[in-house]
């Protein structure tokens, strides 16, 4: 019964963890929708990417323990922050704007 008590503690924590990590990343994109580049690094500038450099590391963190949980509870990686990582970086002259990007991120994830 103890390993069943632990097991589910530690998928309410994985799962307070997802909502803490979803929080950060809407506050995030809604400040990238707000017109402040740097979010998705689309123009590697440094000082865009110095000034999101925190926010970056925190969803970096929350990400990392969610798969930590999540690994515990032989679940899949959490795809939402790899989703969001194969977004930034680079993009060709063709390419929405990072506000644009952020409002359509915002728009999926029923934030808008």
């Amino acid at each position: 019964m103890a390993k069943a008590d632990r097991l589910e503690r530690l998928d309410t924590r994985r799962a307070d963890l997802e909502t803490d990590y979803r929080e950060a990343l809407v506050a995030a994109l809604k400040v990238c929708a707000a017109g402040k580049w740097g979010l998705f690094d689309h123009n590697a500038d440094r000082t865009a990417r110095a000034a999101v450099a925190p926010t970056i590391a925190e969803l970096t963190e929350l990400a990392e323990e969610i798969d930590a949980a999540r690994e515990q509870l032989f679940m899949e990686p959490f795809e939402l922050h790899q989703e969001f990582l194969r977004q930034r970086g680079p993009v060709d002259s063709q390419a929405v704007g990072e506000p644009k990007q952020a409002r359509a991120w915002l728009e999926r994830l029923g934030a808008a």
